[in-house]
């Protein structure tokens, strides 16, 4: 690990100040001079692999006291962005009322990484592509754009089929993520000219052309909470992955869905494991809104779900798994008890 300074700020504006100077011409996440740091999960370990050189290391734990509350009026539910996912996954509220969201927490790391992660850390962190986190491998576009992506002719087993780009192919990691997205959830963002309010999906953007841009955060700015629509009582995450603890999803599946009389008044699907970000298969969802639920139309959506995947070498597999998945997930969400 590279030598750093450590800052702990007192405030948000002491924070935002410090961070505001996290800029790069071309690569603010790897080059930027400064980084905060929450639960540290995943920032530690990529300072470690050298892939990230912050110059200072910005403690923002101290904003906790208002940045770590979780609220429930009027059936919406605000997510303070340094609650630890572990607090949030235990909540009995949570589990009634969104259990979408607890079971995308207690499904990610371990319980030490939960006790220890932080919501907002948690939609940020990044890819586990073996050609980022490797240094040795120059040929990265997120780590050093222009220089091609090694996972297209290399082993791309767990990376994404949807929303890439010849650019980049590496699969968005996280869990979280996967519900926020289905229950359209709002990100509240603080940073030097205040307050500002983002659709979660605008968030992340796909590689194109500028891999190394992974979100639309200015610099220093930091997400403050979330904020989740609902309730939404009949929602499941299913995640299919190589070992039942402690890994990454191959496929995953958040489904969120209005049953009534067995007509599908509304229903939500996102993905995990299979897409450079955060992914709404909203072409699936066209299918079933207003429907009865049906096998047959259940692999409709599925099939409609993949229909502009892109695979490699290694994943094509993850077709035919993401729409297992699929299936799964929403049988599971329409046989529940509520």
């Amino acid at each position: 690990m590279r030598p750093f300074v450590y800052q702990r700020a007192s405030d948000a504006p002491s924070a935002i100040q410090n961070l505001a100077t996290a800029t790069a011409a071309n690569n603010v996440l790897t080059e930027a001079s400064a980084q905060p740091l929450a639960g540290g999960t995943t920032l530690i370990d990529l300072m470690k692999l050298d892939v990230m050189r912050p110059k200072a290391v910005v403690d923002i734990n101290p904003l906790a006291a208002s940045w770590s509350n979780v609220s429930l009026d009027d059936d919406n539910l605000r997510l303070g962005a340094l609650a630890r996912m572990s607090d949030v996954a235990a909540n009995p509220e949570i589990q009634q009322h969104y259990p979408v969201i607890a079971d995308t927490l207690k499904l990610a790391a371990s319980p030490q990484l939960r006790n220890m992660a932080s919501l907002g850390g948690n939609v940020l962190q990044r890819t586990r592509c073996s050609y980022f986190r490797d240094v040795s491998y120059h040929n990265c576009n997120k780590r050093n754009p222009g220089s091609g992506c090694a996972a297209l002719e290399g082993f791309n087993r767990s990376h994404a089929v949807l929303g890439t780009s010849e650019q980049c192919i590496a699969t968005y990691p996280g869990d979280f993520a996967q519900a926020l997205m289905a229950l359209d959830a709002t990100v509240e963002i603080t940073g030097r000219s205040g307050v500002r309010k983002i659709r979660f999906s605008d968030l992340h953007k796909r590689p194109g052309e500028s891999p190394q841009a992974e979100t639309t955060l200015s610099p220093g700015e930091l997400i403050s909470a979330f904020l989740i629509p609902g309730p939404w009582p009949r929602s499941v995450y299913l995640k299919v992955r190589d070992r039942q603890s402690y890994e990454f999803a191959l496929a995953s599946a958040a489904v969120a869905l209005d049953l009534q009389d067995e007509v599908m008044r509304d229903a939500r699907i996102a993905l995990g494991g299979v897409a450079a970000v955060p992914w709404r298969a909203r072409e699936a969802e066209a299918i079933l809104k207003g429907q009865k639920f049906d096998d047959a139309l259940i692999d409709r959506a599925a099939d409609a779900a993949f229909a502009d995947a892109r695979p490699h070498r290694h994943n094509v597999f993850k077709v035919a798994l993401g729409k297992r998945v699929i299936s799964r997930a929403l049988h599971q969400a329409a046989t529940m008890e509520i």
